[in-house]
């Protein structure tokens, strides 16, 4: 019997080309390297951030590759920062096609010793600040765009002293699952991906003496931390068009972390 011919696929690239992306978080982490990996993707980026030296460095690093970038100096927090952010890339390119959610804090603490004071930080800076720059931005994102979130192993994995901190990626996962069902009406896309244990600048006094960071790899299958290139190749897939019957996903990148105690139990027996 005839063998059949085989189906011709078409791979699709990982193209960004001319899109509009904005990035918060954008001065450092895995913020920085989703810029990095936009810009060298064609994408017309704009770096959002606190820090504004930081901002430059890496603009400026995007620059000096060919890249386009763009900075907005805000405090996300703040009343009328969305609206400032929006407003900057539309009078900049004239339109938003990319939102990636990136900028977030982390602060453990023992549940009975931590404020709520800092608890409600937390959740301002994680879930209300991309709640409102969604809110600012969706009527200016056509069809075709795309919502990328930043969440976290720990929004689905129970860790001790994570009581602000884990909560708020819940949060994530579920305002990703809410509004890629609303937006999809107005064509846009939404998923999230949830990154593992992580090198970046905000873990780093977490990561101090090594402990930390060898319990982690003793319960990874991947045997090490992840990189934000890791992350960030993630984020790209998501935000082009090579994920475009992609909806809701909450896409974990964690190298195969365990998600209940008992998995972790067995993985360091």
């Amino acid at each position: 019997m005839a063998t059949q011919p085989a189906t011709k696929v078409e791979v699709m690239e990982l193209s960004l080309a001319g899109k509009v992306t904005v990035v918060t978080g954008g001065s450092s982490g895995i913020g920085a390297a989703v810029v990095r990996s936009a810009a060298a993707a064609g994408a017309l980026c704009v770096a959002v951030g606190r820090d504004e030296s930081r901002l430059t460095r890496v603009a400026a690093a995007v620059l000096e590759r060919g890249g386009t970038c763009s900075t907005v100096v805000e405090d996300l927090t703040v009343d009328g920062a969305p609206e400032r952010v929006v407003g900057s890339a539309l009078a900049t390119y004239g339109r938003i096609d990319v939102l990636v959610h990136s900028a977030g804090i982390f602060g453990p603490k023992p549940f009975l010793e931590t404020p709520l004071a800092e608890f409600d930080a937390t959740w301002r800076i994680n879930v209300r600040a991309p709640f409102a720059l969604t809110q600012a931005a969706v009527p200016h994102m056509a069809d075709g765009s795309v919502v990328v979130f930043v969440s976290s192993v720990d929004g689905h994995v129970g860790f001790a002293s994570d009581s602000a901190y884990g909560p708020s990626k819940s949060a994530i996962d579920g305002l990703t699952r809410a509004l890629s069902i609303e937006l999809a009406q107005h064509g846009i896309r939404v998923s999230a991906v949830a990154p593992g244990f992580t090198e970046t600048p905000m873990n780093a006094p977490y990561r101090e003496g090594g402990q930390l960071a060898d319990a982690a790899i003793r319960e990874t299958p991947a045997g090490r931390l992840a990189t934000v290139d890791d992350i960030a190749t993630c984020v790209l897939f998501l935000a082009s068009d090579a994920a475009s019957y992609t909806h809701g996903t909450i896409l974990s990148v964690d190298g195969g972390y365990p998600t209940s105690p008992l998995q972790r139990g067995m993985a360091t027996a």
